[in-house]
């Protein structure tokens, strides 16, 4: 011990008087470390060596760093032979980050973290180092995701989890301004949701069949772009502004749907939530004709309870007004939607949802209760996958009959529908293209009815580019 940290101190003293360094490797080995060897030739030719194993360089590197003394940690850290132990080598990327990071590069520092958390991605204290470049650089909405992470992991002292907790209010607060854009491609196997097959009513002892509607196989182009902005009033309130719209079109244009709304009103932010009360109004054609437009209000509010767990709800009202057939379906909708996260830890979370709608309309048959839950399951892996799977149930179950087929008969039936929903996500953040990662998305919904003409099956597959956080 005396003998290394003599060394050590020697060493330092050499890399006061900034000396040029080579590495040279050295069949020594010590507890299974590579040694290697730190060559100094001074302005006389004079050579001098010192053998310290790859960890050994890396410790005096990071104390290095943490004096201060950037130029000759860097000099260590990049003059380095590569290893092919893991721990080394991530921890001699982290330093060399953290070099970036307290001289002010940012972007080459966040280039760093992003590619360890691609091979590593349960490692907290680097998602929080991530997090304080996003807040630096002003991306709030990326700070704050990788803050929730970084919270959950169990290696990080308390003392940095309170600054963690501290730093999501401040990112909260300076949320004033996102803009997402989502793009891609969905081959549809049942785009019309048809059942196919016949459907048969006996008359005077005697079936007579007709075919259903054959499902329809579609490709469809789909594109989400949307943004917010807030005005600051004080420290805690804002006024919030948003916009969205959603185009999906089909080779079959019949299909094609576009829907757009906007939204707007006064913003609350304390510590551990914010909640924000608005008026909204949408509108939404499909096959290229008017369907109908709303317009109403929701509340939002969101709390964190404990760095692993928060909750949310969403409540709106609103008022609904077809441009076809308004007589029996116009109406409002009554909608609340709980959800929950809980982060497993830095890596893996689950997110629970819930929801109720109520809808009226001029006619019973169109006036239903909706009630659904789904709870889903995601991951950030190794090589830089990203994983999320979620099983999705609904019910819905109409006021009103409507005449259809049931027993064999025409008759009125009050229809009463089960949806599955089954839904997986997957990505890989090494294919990052201007900070959007490709993403493949394959779910399957099936809709049981007490009318056998309303059910259907439907696979699809979609292929988009989504934000990397």
């Amino acid at each position: 011990m005396f003998v290394f940290m003599f060394k050590s101190i020697v060493l330092i003293l050499l890399l006061m008087i900034q000396p040029m360094f080579a590495w040279a490797e050295s069949d020594i080995n010590s507890g299974g470390a590579q040694s290697q060897t730190i060559v100094r030739k001074d302005e006389s030719g004079k050579v001098t060596e010192l053998l310290m194993t790859s960890m050994d360089a890396i410790k005096l590197a990071g104390n290095l760093v943490d004096r201060g003394d950037y130029e000759h940690a860097s000099q260590i850290l990049t003059m380095m032979p590569e290893t092919d132990n893991t721990a080394v080598e991530t921890e001699r990327w982290y330093l060399l980050a953290q070099i970036f990071q307290r001289t002010g590069d940012y972007d080459d520092a966040i280039k760093i973290y992003r590619e360890i958390l691609d091979e590593r991605p349960d490692l907290a204290k680097v998602r929080y180092e991530l997090a304080l470049c996003y807040m630096a650089k002003e991306q709030w909405y990326r700070a704050d995701y990788q803050l929730r992470l970084a919270m959950a992991g169990d290696d990080i002292p308390q003392r940095v989890k309170q600054q963690m907790m501290y730093y999501r209010y401040v990112a909260r607060q300076n949320k004033r301004w996102n803009v997402w854009f989502n793009f891609g491609a969905a081959p549809d196997n049942n785009v019309n949701q048809a059942t196919g097959g016949n459907e048969c009513i006996m008359y005077g002892g005697y079936p007579f069949c007709h075919e259903l509607p054959k499902p329809e196989k579609a490709i469809g182009y789909n594109l989400s772009l949307g943004g917010n902005y807030e005005f600051v009033l004080s420290d805690q309130w804002r006024w919030k502004n948003e916009a969205n719209i959603y185009i999906n079109m089909y080779d079959k244009h019949q299909y094609d749907d576009l829907y757009l709304s906007v939204s707007s009103g006064p913003r609350y932010i304390w510590e551990n939530g914010d909640v924000w009360l608005a008026g909204i109004a949408s509108r939404r054609w499909y096959g290229g004709e008017k369907y109908n437009w709303s317009a109403g209000g929701k509340l939002d509010t969101h709390y964190d309870w404990t760095r692993k767990f928060s909750t949310g709800l969403s409540l709106r009202v609103m008022q609904n007004t077809f441009d076809e057939n308004g007589k029996f379906m116009d109406g409002e909708t009554y909608s609340v939607a709980p959800y929950a996260t809980y982060s497993i830890d830095s890596s893996k979370y689950l997110v629970w949802r819930g929801g109720i709608d109520r809808d009226t309309a001029g006619a019973d048959a169109y006036a239903d209760w909706r009630y659904g839950t789904g709870i889903g399951f995601g991951a950030e892996l190794p090589w830089g996958f990203n994983l999320y799977l979620e099983p999705y149930f609904s019910w819905v179950k109409y006021d009103g009959p409507r005449w259809a087929v049931e027993d064999n008969a025409y008759q009125p039936v009050k229809e009463r529908d089960f949806l599955q929903r089954y839904t997986v996500s997957l990505s890989n953040n090494k294919i990052d293209v201007l900070g959007f990662v490709p993403t493949l998305t394959f779910s399957y919904t099936s809709r049981d009815s007490n009318i056998h003409s309303r059910e259907y099956d439907k696979f699809t597959t979609e292929f988009s580019f989504r934000q990397r956080f």
